[in-house]
């Protein structure tokens, strides 16, 4: 018997593919969710693109941009980051560059882990 079978009893069956179900938006009743918090995904094309993003995050919602359609060496990327880290702080959000393909951006009590799980 292992620890955590200890902790929390013996476990069930294991668990298969077959056991989880797929859900579909349609599948929540619109008021049965009741969160305050959004995750919205962005993508990033040029400096406009930047102010929905900073309104969002300002409401309070988490945003996923994509930037792969810029290098993370290019000065228009350069000035978009600074303005996002700007927004970050103000809220006292956190931001983080996910490998060369996107940023992720929070508000005030979600931080974001710089580990990464099961590395």
């Amino acid at each position: 018997m292992g620890l955590m079978s200890k902790i929390f009893g013996t476990s069930g069956p294991a668990r298969e593919t077959g056991d989880y179900v797929e859900l579909t938006a349609e599948d929540l009743a619109e008021e049965d969710i009741q969160t305050g918090t959004t995750l919205r995904i962005a993508n990033i094309s040029d400096k406009t693109d930047v102010i929905e993003i900073k309104d969002a995050v300002y409401d309070g919602d988490i945003v996923v941009a994509d930037i792969t359609r810029h290098s993370t060496k290019d000065r228009t990327m350069e000035h978009i980051t600074d303005e996002l880290k700007q927004v970050a702080r103000e809220v006292g959000g956190d931001i983080v560059q996910k490998d060369d393909d996107q940023l992720l951006i929070t508000p005030a009590g979600i931080n974001i882990s710089r580990e990464r799980l099961g590395h």
